[in-house]
């Protein structure tokens, strides 16, 4: 298993159920996931996972960016997420 370097920058307390600390999680998923399927690269159903999850956190973002443009900023510099290309 590969070992993350990835530190925890949202504190523990803060509660978990913030749109922050949910797509901080899904961002430590998806870390996890994509070292996973470096080794693995024939496991397709951990892809698909990974597929889901890169979904739910766009779709959280989404909606932090339209009720907060502030936070929604603030969090992407801290987690060093790219913002999605618009159509």
């Amino acid at each position: 298993m590969v070992k993350n370097s990835f530190t925890p920058i949202i504190p523990q307390e803060e509660n978990k159920g913030s749109v922050e600390f949910q797509v901080f999680s899904f961002t430590n998923k998806i870390q996890r996931l994509t070292s996973h399927l470096e080794l693995h690269k024939k496991d397709f159903l951990s892809e698909r996972g990974l597929r889901k999850i890169l979904g739910k956190r766009q779709r959280l973002l989404t909606y932090l960016s339209k009720k907060n443009r502030v936070r929604y900023n603030k969090l992407i510099d801290q987690l060093n997420i790219r913002e999605p290309q618009t159509r």
